[in-house]
């Protein structure tokens, strides 16, 4: 998996550049959202084996979950904007499995999952996987990790987030 921090840049991005007007709430919900996939590390505690349908990099990491969270979210949070709430959410949530499926670890990302088992990569896998505990994230491991989101998450959010102040819309 990528770590928190590549995660957490990648919501942030997509709510400025989606939404330049947004609010606390939907900033902090996308950030959550790009996290919250990696919840099912509790998995682990109960015995499911990670290539499991309900194991790591499973069902949370999965586009119908992704339109589950995001719809959930948009209807609980958000009486206004629901397009944009949903799309911020949608996206926060998918990229965290777009992320996993660039990692140089793991088993795969089960996209399809409910409908099919499939664990993914792509062909590009430049970004370090990140260790599960943070004794083993402040570590040269983590360090590493962290130096492959610079180049392959954080420069292209920043590259992306200051087009967006660049170019804005005429409405801005």
């Amino acid at each position: 998996m990528a770590s928190i921090f590549g995660h957490s840049i990648v919501g942030f991005t997509l709510t400025k550049v989606i939404d330049s007007k947004n609010t606390k709430w939907l900033l902090l919900a996308a950030i959550f959202s790009t996290i919250l996939p990696d919840f099912d590390v509790i998995a682990f505690h109960f015995g499911i084996p990670y290539e499991a349908p309900f194991g790591h990099r499973g069902f949370t990491h999965s586009i119908f979950f992704a339109i589950i969270w995001a719809l959930f979210l948009m209807f609980l949070l958000d009486r206004k904007h629901k397009l944009i709430w949903f799309s911020v959410i949608f996206l926060s949530t998918f990229s965290h499995g777009l992320l996993d499926a660039m990692t140089s670890g793991g088993k795969g990302v089960g996209f399809l999952i409910p409908f099919c088992n499939e664990r993914f990569f792509f062909s590009f896998r430049g970004i370090k996987v990140s260790p599960i505990g943070i004794n083993k994230f402040f570590s040269n491991w983590g360090v590493q990790v962290i130096l492959s989101e610079l180049k392959y998450v954080f420069l292209p959010c920043f590259f992306i987030f200051g087009l967006r102040i660049l170019i804005k819309p005429n409405n801005s």
